[in-house]
């Protein structure tokens, strides 16, 4: 049975790099396998149990004589639940901060972005959206900064070579600014989650290699555009019957928001409650504030559409349900103890958290940024050494995949949005972006290399 789990592992990983061929949803491969997969262990419970758990189990009997029934209430109460509730957290988290983005959105608290770079000039646009974009997506969820911030360049830029240019390093902008806080990112949020980092010693190495990482490439992308832009500019976004909320209103908004989830790792240290938690308090509280500014427009229908998120409707569920069943997945295969067998394997023949690092990176262009994240996070536990709190392994693993995940548009969810979106070839793609992000890759993880081995020396 674990032949048969890690067999559905594998072509899980082929079906979501192919995807993009397919057709297939990655969130419909992800659901099967984190489905499937706990139903085959759940069905062959007793022998994974005893492998796995024999001391726990038997103290959990105490004396009873097992029976299938009450292996399937151990697994329930004592495995499974403690996965679901990894997967929730995450989940929980990316609801929040997708409502928070799509109730800001929504009463045009981002439209200063668009005023903001009213201009034809390409190297002012290219870098006021994607610092735009590589602030906001250090916060808030990857895709959907992404997806805002491409409507936006949308509406601005008429010349579709040159939307899929500035399209490039808006993806690569995003990745890369989520990468280096821990809740810009599920992968920083699971290890934040777990103990495995603190976030301040977590933003301090990253945030040069995700700077590097971004501004290497973005500068030969800016050579590529010509000196002015084929722009229009359309009036402000129409909201109902007087539905534009005021300067100071927005302004407000944006504060409670966005400072709100800037307060979130104080929030955790303090309270050492789950992060998602306080990412839903200020949800509640910006909803809140939504509901006083716009209270004359409730019973206007432009208003009652708007009131409930898109992000809690079907599209942004896709990446919901990709996550929780990813996490599900690497869960019922590290029950099978098929991941300490790797991480042994990988101790013994290859011993370098950086080789790793770069495989990861690689692997996640092919596959997808969070599966291969994810799978390598599950190898290990937090112990001593590279694996230790804040130890350099969880920090390579969550750049690397990060950042490697823009090597190819098909790397992420993220990279998809931007091919839907501008269609953006992947041809095009390697021909055009994979050298420069690779250069931009490089660079950054020369400089967490000497990063962390300068601390290390100096200690």
């Amino acid at each position: 049975m674990t032949l048969i789990i890690v067999t559905m592992l594998i072509l899980s990983y082929v079906l979501i790099a192919t995807g993009h061929l397919t057709g297939v949803n990655k969130a419909a491969i992800a659901m099967f396998l984190g489905t499937v997969g706990w139903v085959i262990y759940v069905c062959w419970g007793t022998d994974f149990i005893t492998d796995q758990h024999p001391l726990d189990y038997a103290e959990w009997l105490g004396g009873i004589a097992p029976t299938s029934t009450n292996v399937k209430q151990y697994i329930y109460d004592h495995v499974f639940l403690n996965y679901v509730g990894r997967a929730a957290a995450i989940v929980m988290f990316l609801l929040a901060t997708m409502s928070i983005v799509e109730l800001l959105n929504n009463n045009g608290c981002f439209d200063f972005i668009s005023e903001w770079i009213r201009t034809r000039n390409s190297k002012r646009l290219l870098w006021t959206i994607t610092l735009a974009t590589f602030i906001l997506s250090a916060n808030l969820d990857n895709l959907t900064t992404t997806t805002m911030m491409l409507v936006i360049m949308h509406n601005i830029l008429q010349n579709s070579r040159q939307r899929m240019y500035v399209g490039s390093a808006i993806l690569l902008a995003a990745c890369c600014g989520g990468c280096f806080t821990v809740i810009g990112d599920p992968t920083g949020l699971i290890l934040w989650g777990d103990g495995a980092v603190t976030a301040s010693r977590f933003s301090a190495y990253l945030f040069l290699p995700a700077l590097l990482a971004w501004v290497v490439p973005t500068i030969l992308i800016n050579r590529e555009l010509p000196d002015r832009l084929d722009t229009a500019w359309s009036p402000s976004p129409y909201r109902g019957d007087d539905t534009r909320l005021n300067r100071w209103q927005r302004i407000v908004m944006l504060i409670v928001g966005i400072g709100g989830l800037w307060f979130i790792p104080t929030f955790h240290n303090i309270t050492r409650l789950a992060p998602f938690l306080g990412a839903l308090c200020v949800l509640s509280v910006l909803w809140v504030v939504n509901e006083a500014f716009n209270r004359k427009l409730i019973a206007a229908d432009q208003m009652a559409q708007r009131r409930i998120p898109m992000s809690l409707q079907y599209g942004s569920l896709q990446q919901v349900l990709f996550v929780m069943g990813i996490m599900l997945g690497m869960g019922v295969v590290k029950e099978t103890g098929v991941w300490d067998d790797v991480a042994k394997w990988a101790d013994t023949y290859i011993h370098d958290i950086w080789m790793m690092g770069i495989g990861a990176g690689l692997l996640s262009s092919v596959v997808d940024t969070f599966t291969i994240a994810v799978s390598n996070i599950s190898l290990y536990k937090i112990g001593v050494g590279d694996v230790a709190i804040n130890g350099a392994y969880w920090e390579v693993m969550a750049y690397s995949t990060a950042v490697g995940g823009c090597l190819l548009s098909v790397g992420s969810v993220s990279g998809l949005a931007l091919m839907r979106a501008e269609h953006v070839r992947l041809g095009w793609y390697i021909k055009h972006l994979t050298p420069k992000v690779l250069l931009g890759w490089i660079i950054g993880f020369i400089a967490l290399w000497l990063e962390i081995n300068l601390v290390q020396f100096s200690l």
